[in-house]
């Protein structure tokens, strides 16, 4: 029997049990970048998350299919390439390769499937066709909307009312729309930009259609799953079940799964205030698997505020457990590990069970980094070889679950040596450390885990180290930290 996994609907604003057409299959769908430019952390956010999310799926059901596009035709593109006097390939190749690039740095596996909108231009106009024919959809000036009068249920996802969407929202205002609210499905192309024939004359397809044609095309009418960033839910979102719903008549998705937004030091990023940080700049200050980890560090469903403070501790965390691992493995068996792995093998060693309840228990990654840390505890403890290789085994295998510490010691250890000494942590007084243990006790004994949570990242923020024992709470300076 396939273990329960809970997740935050967003469609019903309430964690839930994962629906499934088929109880021993899931489908997964998650927007994937405008490949404009190169990947920043914004982008990088939900392609880690969803990727622990697909880990722990693979590790639940016996199939899974995960699909994650690319937007490879749309207005910024095109721009782009008219800057560069290159067609619009020569830009969405390039960024497209820059991706994998950052994304293989960050552990993020690739999906099962990549579809390209250009790819599937097909598609799209059959889908038009469809919801013309079930009259959802008009053609106007060359245009082709769809009509969302003709969809009651509009503004469910979003929790908006068609009528106070009119005010403020971000919709296009044309003469040619029935309704304010009518968004395009295809838009005519002049001679200069890239379009395809169609029966509405040449053209390119709206943002929100292309989803939904390459979910048809390769997931089915209804999927398990469908992610993306917080920023999507309006229009996106709310536009791709509209037009699924009304073309197929069914319901287009289960669960709907958003990661919130980071902001840099307190502020949105934006390029006016020159604080957008690119994956590949923050891989010339740490290795990806610290990356990573700081992406990880808080819930996926809450803002992320990314400073230097983030990054040295996810490194600094990251150097005690391998220290641990090389003490307890060497990394002769830690590269046995690791190709059997790659060959398609088994751990020898289950992963933790309480780590697994916290992953299923809607990705609650920092639950599971806490549980880390005892696990990682368990190897200094061990009271001889085989016990401390076997805690080892077990941190191995429950970090895998969330792409960490799969690296040869040795190596990792090399990668993750030099800090700047800026990005160090700031050590607090140990009577501050005390007060905020003390305060995250009582958090827990009142079961505010959310608090709990949060006072743990602020002590390893500051470069504190908390174990959990029968005994309370001990906690040390991680400089101080031996193997």
């Amino acid at each position: 029997m396939t273990a329960m996994i809970r997740l935050y609907n967003t469609l019903t604003r309430a964690k839930e049990p994962l629906r499934t057409e088929r109880p021993d299959r899931v489908t997964l769908y998650v927007c994937g970048p405008t490949v404009y430019n190169f990947a920043h952390i914004g982008n990088a956010r939900p392609a880690v998350i969803f990727d622990v999310l697909a880990r722990l799926l693979r590790y639940d059901y016996p199939e899974v299919v995960y699909a994650r596009n690319f937007t490879d035709v749309d207005d910024k593109i095109n721009a782009a390439a008219a800057d560069a006097g290159v067609p619009i390939g020569a830009i969405t190749e390039r960024y497209i390769e820059a991706y994998h690039q950052d994304m293989q740095a960050l552990d993020v596996r690739p999906p099962d499937i990549e579809p390209r909108v250009t790819a599937h231009i097909p598609d799209i106009i059959q889908l038009i066709g469809t919801l013309i024919t079930r009259g959802h959809a008009y053609v106007a000036q060359g245009h082709v909307l769809f009509d969302v009068a003709s969809y009651p249920a509009y503004g469910a996802l979003s929790g908006r009312r068609p009528e106070d969407m009119l005010a403020g929202a971000r919709v296009e205002v044309a003469p040619y729309k029935r309704n304010p609210l009518d968004f395009v499905l295809w838009k005519p192309s002049t001679p200069a930009m890239p379009g395809w024939e169609s029966p509405w004359g040449r053209g390119r397809p709206g943002w929100h259609v292309e989803c939904t044609a390459m979910i048809g095309q390769h997931l089915g009418p209804t999927i398990d799953i469908h992610g993306g960033g917080q920023d999507l839910i309006f229009p996106h979102h709310e536009n791709e079940i509209a037009q699924g719903t009304c073309a197929h008549g069914a319901l287009y998705c289960h669960t709907w799964v958003h990661n919130s937004f980071i902001t840099v030091e307190g502020q949105k990023m934006s390029k006016s205030l020159g604080n957008v940080l690119l994956v590949r700049d923050l891989l010339s200050q740490a290795p990806g698997e610290a990356v990573r980890f700081a992406l990880l560090a808080t819930h996926y469903r809450h803002p992320l505020d990314w400073n230097p403070r983030r990054l040295a501790q996810a490194r600094q965390t990251l150097a005690r457990w391998y220290r641990r691992l090389a003490a307890a493995t060497g990394d002769e068996q830690a590269e046995g590990e690791q190709i059997a792995r790659e060959q398609g093998g088994k751990e020898s060693v289950a992963p933790d069970a309480e780590v697994l309840d916290a992953l299923r228990d809607d990705l609650n990654v920092p639950r599971v980094i806490s549980r880390l840390h005892a696990l990682s505890s368990a190897i200094g403890d061990a009271t001889n070889k085989e016990e401390a290789r076997l805690a080892a085994q077990r941190l191995r295998a429950s970090a895998a679950l969330v792409g960490l510490l799969q690296q040869p010691p040795a190596s990792a250890l090399n990668a993750l040596r030099e800090m700047p000494a800026h990005a160090s942590p700031q050590r607090l007084p140990a009577s501050r450390v005390a007060a905020l243990v003390a305060e995250r006790h009582q958090a827990r004994l009142q079961r505010d885990f959310a608090q709990a949570d949060a006072l743990r990242q602020t002590l390893e923020a500051a470069g504190v180290e908390i174990h959990d024992t029968p005994q309370g709470t001990q906690w040390q300076f991680a400089d101080e930290v031996t193997v």
